[in-house]
């Protein structure tokens, strides 16, 4: 009987012994699970792994987007500068040029004097590779209202209001500026289709290759990140060029 009296207090204390561990351990991982993470980080990763790229941009290109930035600066000391990024659909290039010109403007505190936009020659749709791609950059996007050309939001940071991005013609009064804007050709086609924007004060020629190519590809994913990545690069080059 003493023997088995010895054996259960032993054991006892054995396992009162173990509880605080246990409990410590519990809490530790309860912590970790509870510790909320930034939602932005990863944008904000992507951003700084572009503007440290600047030195990718040929020189040639530079002076485009220096010009672009100018504008910006020049418009900025007198109200608000408005960039309209044009190409044939507004479904890729063109959608990538609003975008990161916004994320840009605000990265470099110039959000608040810059608004932009984009349109096309004529309306189809966002197409849906290229907002994978904003999706994968780290941007949260999500559709707002779905139909055949869905409108999409577009949140870049915690304290700016979404972005509401869809397909339209540059010269759609309902959403775009008519007049005092800068012109921004983002593919070749409208480029040359549009030698002048009726209402643009500025025009700009920033040409990029129709990331299409790829489409029903192996090739396609790399390829839609590759020109959101290049597109990024230099529309924050522009704003860096703004404040300069």
């Amino acid at each position: 009987m003493k023997l088995n009296l010895l054996v259960t207090a032993t054991l006892v204390t054995l396992i009162a012994g173990c509880g605080p561990a246990e409990t410590s351990n519990n809490a530790e991982m309860n912590t970790a699970a509870d510790t909320p993470t930034d939602p932005w980080a990863p944008l904000d990763q992507y951003v700084a792994e572009r503007v440290a790229e600047f030195d990718q941009i040929p020189e040639e290109r530079k002076v485009e987007l220096e010009a672009v930035g100018a504008f910006v600066r020049a418009a900025a000391d007198t109200g608000q500068a408005q960039l309209t990024f044009i190409c044939t659909h507004n479904s890729r290039r063109s959608h990538f040029g609003q975008v990161w010109a916004q994320v840009a403007a605000h990265h470099f505190g110039l959000d608040s004097s810059v608004t932009t936009f984009s349109g096309g020659t004529e309306a189809t749709a966002f197409n849906d590779r290229a907002v994978g791609a904003l999706r994968r950059a780290g941007m949260d996007i999500h559709p707002a209202a779905i139909s055949e050309n869905t409108q999409y939001s577009v949140r870049y940071a915690a304290d700016r209001d979404p972005m509401i991005c869809f397909s339209k013609t540059y010269d759609d009064a309902s959403v775009n500026p008519t007049s005092g804007f800068a012109a921004v050709m983002t593919c070749s086609h409208a480029d040359k289709a549009c030698p002048l924007v009726y209402g643009a004060s500025a025009r700009f020629s920033t040409p990029y290759v129709d990331p299409k190519v790829s489409d029903g590809t192996p090739e396609e994913r790399d390829t839609y990140d590759e020109r959101c990545a290049q597109i990024a690069r230099e529309m924050l080059y522009a704003m860096s060029r703004a404040g300069a």
